[in-house]
């Protein structure tokens, strides 16, 4: 089977001015498996340091866009790509290396997914990986991944302990932590709330009000009321095509689509 992705390059990358507010530019993009087309000239740009929410009913493209935002479909078999997808003015899809993107763009799963190994070691992974050895710097990063993951007073005196012990809402943030450790400048987070119950909803969303102010934060969410609550900006995605993208606010009072009214008002989806 041949996984590498093909890309045809339709944007003069140079053409674009880079502008500080902006985290990610995406022009025209074009993404297909195969023969099917799953997402249709998607524009649009994503700033920086605010929480970006996509909306829309399953299987709409919204997950499949945010992988495009760290080269996670390159992984699928027969993914092929065409248009501009820039990180700070720089082509991610040009000679930008995977491994240095997907530590500059962490991501953080639907369902938590920690290593079967310990705490400590779950944060230290990414670190080690980098080439960070030294016992008093892995012991700093953890401490501070745990800090900014608002866990570290429940799991500090269990930092030996297995990961898998914990509960689901305890795991997402650990796997938040995780994510922290290797200093992403982004986050991507594909629904991480679904499988949690309510209050550990409450404690992510709560997580990932405070961490935009450090971090650009991007997140597929099913729940509407979630996107209301923590974004600072909403697209609605339909058939593969991003209807409408606008402040969080104005997209659900004065919808300028109405398909999007149509969506946000239950009438369908």
């Amino acid at each position: 089977m041949d996984n590498t992705i093909v890309l045809d390059k339709t944007v003069d990358a140079a053409q674009t001015a880079v502008d500080d507010s902006v985290k990610f530019h995406v022009n025209n993009l074009e993404l297909y498996y195969k023969d099917f087309h799953a997402l249709k000239s998607v524009s649009m740009d994503i700033p920086q340091k605010k929480i970006t929410a996509f909306i829309g009913p399953s299987g709409c493209g919204k997950s499949t866009f945010l992988k495009t935002l760290n080269r996670m479909n390159d992984l699928v078999a027969g993914c092929r790509i065409t248009g501009d997808v820039q990180l700070n003015g720089e082509d991610i899809y040009g000679d930008m290396d995977v491994n240095h993107l997907r530590k500059r763009v962490g991501m953080v799963f639907q369902n938590p997914n920690p290593f079967p190994m310990s705490i400590y070691d779950n944060i230290a992974y990414g670190p080690r990986t980098h080439g960070i050895r030294s016992k008093q710097k892995l012991d700093a990063i953890v401490e501070k991944s745990l800090r900014q993951a608002a866990i570290w007073d429940e799991l500090k005196d269990r930092l030996k302990k297995s990961a898998l012990g914990l509960s689901g809402g305890q795991q997402q943030r650990l796997c938040i932590a995780r994510a922290l450790a290797i200093e992403p400048e982004v986050i991507l987070m594909d629904e991480p709330t679904s499988a949690l119950d309510p209050i550990s909803t409450s404690r992510i969303e709560d997580l990932a009000m405070e961490l935009k102010k450090e971090y650009t934060i991007i997140m597929v969410t099913h729940n509407m009321q979630q996107a209301t609550r923590i974004s600072d900006k909403t697209a609605f995605f339909l058939l593969g095509e991003m209807v409408e993208y606008t402040d969080t606010d104005q997209l659900f009072s004065m919808p300028q689509n109405k398909k999007t009214e149509d969506y946000i008002t239950g009438r369908f989806g």
